[in-house]
């Protein structure tokens, strides 16, 4: 009896655990700038961790230039191609200069470059400290959702207002 009460437990508790946390998800459809879909960014809430609360990304990108490419957020939820400006500029609530290495700060939709593979790929996972998915200024929501824009270079890190980063190749809408 005892055996079979703690193998309960421990379903009941992973299937609480599973509905917790696939609540917690937004994903987010990366298309290229003829529409077509380059693949998906899974947005969930991180509580705690090295840099404290924050976003993590999992990223799935496949058919994208090989190289590393400057991505951000961007204030606005809107992804007209074929050039993404509708997009914005980087989600700033806190209006600081682009850059990691400003001496004042950097944008709140500042995030280190990632690098697709040969094949056009990209599968990685990180966090960013700088946002959340909550109601407050931070959150991805704000004034109805953000945007994910992929740039065609490298983010600089220093030049403002975007990294000297390039045209933006790919994007995904934020919303709930």
């Amino acid at each position: 009896m005892k055996h079979q009460q703690l193998f309960i437990a421990a379903v009941s508790s992973t299937i609480v655990f599973c509905a917790l946390t696939s609540a917690a998800k937004t994903v987010v459809e990366m298309k290229d700038a003829q529409g077509k879909s380059v693949g998906t960014i899974t947005l969930s809430e991180s509580k705690s961790g090295a840099k404290g609360a924050g976003v993590v990304l999992d990223i799935k990108l496949h058919d994208l230039p090989p190289g590393t490419h400057g991505i951000h957020f961007h204030q606005n939820a809107k992804c007209d191609g074929p050039d993404f400006k509708s997009a914005g500029p980087h989600f700033n609530p806190e209006g600081k200069k682009h850059g990691f290495e400003s001496p004042e700060g950097h944008h709140a939709g500042d995030m280190k470059n990632i690098t697709v593979d040969a094949q056009g790929k990209a599968e990685l996972r990180f966090k960013t400290g700088d946002v959340d998915l909550g109601t407050d200024s931070h959150s991805l929501f704000t004034n109805g959702g953000t945007a994910i824009v992929i740039h065609a270079k490298a983010d600089d890190y220093k030049t403002d207002p975007s990294g000297n980063s390039g045209d933006r190749i790919a994007c995904g809408v934020i919303t709930k």
